[in-house]
């Protein structure tokens, strides 16, 4: 069977990719590893964690949340395993929908391991060991990452076996409350799924080797939301390396030395989650055998998605930039298109990131200190939702939002949320960005009152020292 186009991977790069190339006219054909598509992100990552994120909100708003509105509920019960239905249903209509896109789009799904097997070929080996080769004139790579290992002092790997020492997988499909859990990673992941338990029960101990949380968040930002999650109860151990994860008759025992040899410390858990990350999956797809470029773990790429192999391309989180799903659903267009013959392209500068707590913290462009590393003159606007009248009623008051903008030229480069509702705000400054506005555009603009997004207007205008509202 011959193909224009195959792709190895349908998460959200591959099958966006897949669908661009057949709205194009390309034969295009997907392979999957799993047995539903839709890749990490529907099946074991952002799908679920979100629908377990708002339920979880929703209970810890019925506990604590509800009385200052009149609403009182005496006092909630949690039913887990209805929970863990309502996010396994959401994934389920979510996977789903993704194969009837395919199918609409008469995209051909093949179910097993993709792997280069020479020009233009393509091995997919299924589940039950048989192999059929298929062929293509192009072959796009979006076979996206995996969990990062944590290793012990001795350098061994510390074994995931999703029961007690937890992956983010695991952590998506617990059967009941840890009474302690301990996180390994104060990144995006660590902390939402970290609020998702503290929410329903656990004690929530955050080991992070780095001297802060979120390093890839605006400074600002990140301080004043580890003081909000602190509040909330969840306890931090920063500068601290994890030495050993060991099993003991109470639970779990995580031993760990300041990250610059500090003193030790121990923390004891009954589940430990390990999120340090994620690297690119790249195993067994072939790659030195057929001479493609690795550096650093990552498919090297071109501007136009292009391996040094001829006619194999690649995207997403097996290539430079942010894992983020989004990212590789831009290049997936871009790549299709390039394919296509038309002019494919992604403004790196403009790829949104959120953490999905409460509050929220939405970002995009450069941070302050980033501006000013790259020797960038900035002037900062600042707007607390503490004076938002929407935020008022709500009692959602907590954060601010932040808005960088290039001294000479006033062009906005940087905006950082922290607040409620902060992942659908952000998508106002993308839009501001991507047409490359001013913050003075922006405060010109007019906003519906009352409403969260006057904050981000009252930060534009704060840049030039002119909020109404503070």
């Amino acid at each position: 069977m011959s193909y224009d186009l195959i792709v190895i991977g349908a998460g959200p790069g591959g099958y966006v990719c897949a669908i661009r190339a057949a709205q194009l006219g390309l034969k295009t054909a997907v392979v999957e590893q799993r047995a539903t598509l839709g890749g990490t992100c529907a099946n074991v990552g952002c799908i679920p964690s979100k629908a377990l994120l708002h339920a979880s909100h929703m209970f810890d708003e019925a506990a604590h949340g509800l009385r200052a509105f009149g609403v009182i509920a005496d006092p909630p019960r949690l039913d887990l395993a209805a929970m863990m239905k309502h996010k396994d249903d959401t994934v389920a209509a979510n996977v789903a929908g993704v194969a009837f896109l395919l199918k609409k789009n008469k995209i051909d799904s093949f179910y097993g391991r993709g792997r280069l097997a020479g020009a233009g070929q393509v091995e997919v080996t299924g589940a039950n060991g048989g192999a059929q080769l298929l062929e293509t004139k192009t072959i796009v790579i979006a076979a996206g990452s995996t969990v990062a290992p944590l290793r012990d002092a001795d350098g061994e790997e510390i074994a995931i076996d999703e029961q007690t020492i937890l992956s983010s997988t695991g952590a998506l499909a617990l059967d009941h409350v840890p009474n302690r859990l301990a996180i390994v990673g104060a990144g995006i992941i660590g902390l939402e799924l970290g609020s998702v338990w503290r929410r329903l029960g656990a004690n929530i101990t955050v080991i992070e080797y780095l001297d802060r949380i979120l390093p890839e968040v605006d400074g600002e930002i990140a301080a004043r939301f580890q003081k909000i999650l602190e509040k909330q109860g969840l306890v931090f151990r920063l500068a601290s390396k994890v030495a050993n994860v060991a099993k003991t008759s109470q639970g779990l025992a995580v031993s760990y030395a300041g990250a610059n040899g500090g003193g030790a410390g121990r923390i004891d858990a009954d589940a430990v989650l390990i999120a340090v990350g994620r690297i690119p999956f790249t195993e067994g797809l072939g790659l030195e055998q057929a001479g493609v470029a690795l550096e650093r773990g990552r498919i090297v790429i071109d501007a136009r998605f292009s391996t040094n192999v001829a006619n194999v391309y690649a995207i997403g989180d097996v290539v430079r930039g942010p894992m983020l799903a989004h990212k590789a659903q831009e290049e997936g267009v871009a790549v299709a298109e390039i394919l296509a013959g038309q002019p494919g392209h992604v403004n790196y500068g403009v790829i949104p990131s959120v953490v999905y707590t409460m509050p929220e913290i939405a970002s995009v462009g450069l941070t302050e200190d980033q501006a000013k590393a790259g020797g960038l003159s900035v002037n900062v606007g600042k707007f607390p939702f503490l004076a938002n009248g929407r935020a008022r009623a709500m009692r959602q008051t907590d954060g601010f939002v932040k808005v960088v903008a290039d001294a000479v030229s006033d062009r906005v480069i940087g905006v950082h949320i922290l607040g409620a509702g902060a992942a659908e705000l952000i998508a106002e400054a993308c839009v501001l960005m991507q047409f490359a506005g001013s913050s003075e555009d922006l405060a010109r603009t007019c906003h519906a009152h009352p409403t969260l997004s006057e904050a981000v207007k009252e930060a534009a205008l704060a840049v030039a020292k002119r909020s109404i509202h503070t």
